[in-house]
């Protein structure tokens, strides 16, 4: 789960420059070579889940999230709130079998500076609405958050006990995480879930039939800074984007395939 292959990267563009040529096929080839049978690409806006699913036609193992992410939510009032929830709400129930969750969606208090927490409160509770058209799964996004997205699941998400969700990239407290758990939901970490050894306690607690692991890719990969980074016992042979060389890892671009 957690894949963004929408992003410019796995088109050879940093920092909105042309470094390489796009190997996005190079990154599928691999993860599905290193054992990774399907993979979950993440929708972050109307524009960004239509591209998730363009690919996702492309490949029969891919498959894809529809939603606007905490951070993004502003796009809902470039012109009208209700044209854009509307084209998302059609987009989710079309009925797609290549959509396979909502989301990425929730709250995100880490970044007020993308966009203000009331904007982010009203539109999450806007997209939960689709719960109970779609009847698929939730894909959730919490920093710093926590207490308001619970409230907001246990007050407007009346059809979630039955869909069910991921918080995913989980870096919360075990108060945090008990709490979730409680709603019903499962845990998604990554690299950014493994960084201090708080974290690490954290993680222990987590119930493996409510685990689920992810990479964010092309974002979250587990750094040598990390505390979690002296149980990694596979590593892969990277060099730099301006170094690119076919079949071969950008070094600090995560893949898919380093799920391993």
């Amino acid at each position: 789960i957690g894949v963004n292959l929408t992003d410019g990267m796995y088109q050879g563009i940093y920092h909105g420059k042309q470094k390489h040529e796009a190997d996005l096929d190079s990154v599928i080839k691999r993860s599905v070579e290193g054992g990774v049978e399907k993979l979950i690409l993440t929708g972050t806006s109307l524009s960004e889940s239509k591209a998730a699913l363009e690919i996702c036609e492309k490949y029969d193992n891919l498959y894809c999230t529809v939603g606007c992410h905490p951070t993004n939510c502003n796009e809902f009032e470039k012109d009208s709130p209700e044209e854009y929830y509307n084209k998302l709400s059609d987009l989710a129930c079309s009925n797609n079998k290549k959509i396979v969750a909502l989301g990425e969606f929730g709250l995100d208090y880490d970044r007020l500076n993308f966009c203000d927490m009331e904007v982010q409160k009203k539109y999450f509770e806007w997209q939960l609405k689709l719960a109970g058209k779609t009847h698929l799964p939730l894909f959730l996004h919490c920093r710093k958050a926590a207490n308001d997205l619970i409230g907001i699941l246990k007050t407007c998400g009346e059809d979630i006990s039955s869909v069910g969700g991921v918080v995913h990239s989980f870096d919360g407290t075990e108060e945090e995480l008990m709490n979730f758990l409680k709603c019903g939901l499962y845990i998604g970490i990554n690299g950014c879930s493994l960084k201090t050894e708080e974290n690490l306690k954290v993680v222990k607690e987590i119930p493996l039939d409510r685990l689920l692991i992810e990479t964010d890719a092309p974002w979250c990969e587990i750094r040598p800074s990390h505390a979690g980074y002296k149980h990694i016992k596979t590593k892969f042979p990277s060099k730099k984007y301006d170094k690119w060389e076919k079949g071969v890892m950008v070094k600090g671009r995560n893949e898919p395939h380093c799920i391993v």
